[in-house]
């Protein structure tokens, strides 16, 4: 907690000031977070003070909210097809890095209060974790000095960015504070490296093996990647570890109806369901349009359709540990099977 707090007054994120008048004041609390790898094991335990960000009110302390996922597979794509491999890095309290536009006002930290001030607020100067707007604030920061460097976004999710030099070709892809990147040559490599802890504090640069729970293999002629133990860990999660497993993911033959007639289920519960197996479908594609038909029915989930998202969860079962494998070729074309009537 201590550390957290050292790195505020490093980064001046802000100033202690008399409680104003008639002005918001977020809460803050502290949220502790142990970092793992792609085995499981404990990396890093961290102490993070985030703003109570509901308490917000629109207009007058926020602007816009900024929060976007993108894949990350274009990008392995790339590099099995460029024979490069892809490194990580994360940014230390990646959004004391952005500046804020409007005037924002916390309460002082529990544990932390300045026995000579107790009464007094802390003005932002930077973006706190919890913000709204905090994620747009580092976006922007990130992006102007990307920009600066010479890097140019690439298509519409406004995450990847790519520079290119004397037919060489530089690529970083943005999720948060975490940054995967990659390059045709060592020295292009080593200088992203070098540019980012020059202008950023910066932790765990090494080889990409676990992003977004996503497991990555890099190999000589391939890259792996899987979802095996986030998939165990869901098929765990609904009670299905012990369950019959299921050769494929849906009969050929079944047609689902709205069954308004059925017996109706916990629809937190069936949400919860298809968005875990939505998020799978990053690396096992067929079971993709099976989730797509049985998501239609979040709004009036019946037993007839839970039981056919639990077959999805049985056929998981038994192929957790199946993923995409990228081969290295010098045909950059997506070739697709199917075998279906």
């Amino acid at each position: 907690m201590q550390e957290e707090l050292n790195q505020f007054k490093r980064s001046e994120v802000w100033d202690l000031v008399p409680r104003p008048d008639g002005i918001n004041v977020i809460g803050t609390k502290w949220i502790y977070k142990n970092k793992s790898d792609e085995n499981g094991t404990v990396t890093r335990n961290k102490a993070r003070l985030v703003a109570q960000g509901y308490t917000q009110v629109e207009g007058l302390d926020l602007d816009e909210t900024f929060a976007r996922l993108k894949s990350i597979r274009l990008l392995l794509g790339v590099a099995y097809i460029q024979k490069f491999k892809l490194f990580q890095m994360d940014v230390k309290s990646a959004f004391l890095n952005g500046y804020l536009h409007e005037k924002v006002y916390v309460e002082q930290p529990k544990g932390f209060t300045d026995p000579n001030f107790p009464n007094h607020v802390y003005k932002l100067k930077k973006a706190l974790y919890g913000l709204k707007q905090a994620p747009r604030a580092w976006h922007e920061r990130l992006t102007e000095f990307l920009v600066n460097q010479g890097y140019r976004k690439e298509g519409t999710g406004k995450t990847l960015f790519v520079k290119e030099k004397k037919w060489r070709l530089m690529i970083a892809q943005i999720y948060v504070d975490d940054i995967v990147f990659g390059g045709m040559s060592n020295q292009m490599v080593l200088h992203f490296v070098h540019q980012m802890q020059s202008e950023f504090e910066m932790s765990l640069v090494g080889e990409l093996t676990y992003f977004l729970g996503l497991q990555v293999k890099q190999m000589e002629d391939t890259i792996f990647i899987s979802h095996s133990m986030y998939a165990k860990n869901i098929v765990k999660k609904f009670g299905l570890d012990n369950a019959s497993q299921k050769r494929t993911p849906a009969a050929t033959h079944l047609k689902l109806t709205k069954d308004e007639n059925g017996v109706a289920v916990d629809q937190s519960m069936y949400k919860s369901m298809i968005g875990s197996l939505l998020y799978l479908t990053a690396s096992i594609p067929d079971i993709t349009f099976d989730v797509g038909v049985y998501a239609r029915y979040q709004a009036e989930s019946k037993m007839s359709h839970l039981t056919q998202v639990k077959r999805i969860l049985k056929y998981i079962n038994g192929t957790s540990d199946y993923g995409i494998l990228y081969s290295h070729s010098e045909n950059s074309r997506l070739i697709g099977y199917c075998d279906a009537d």
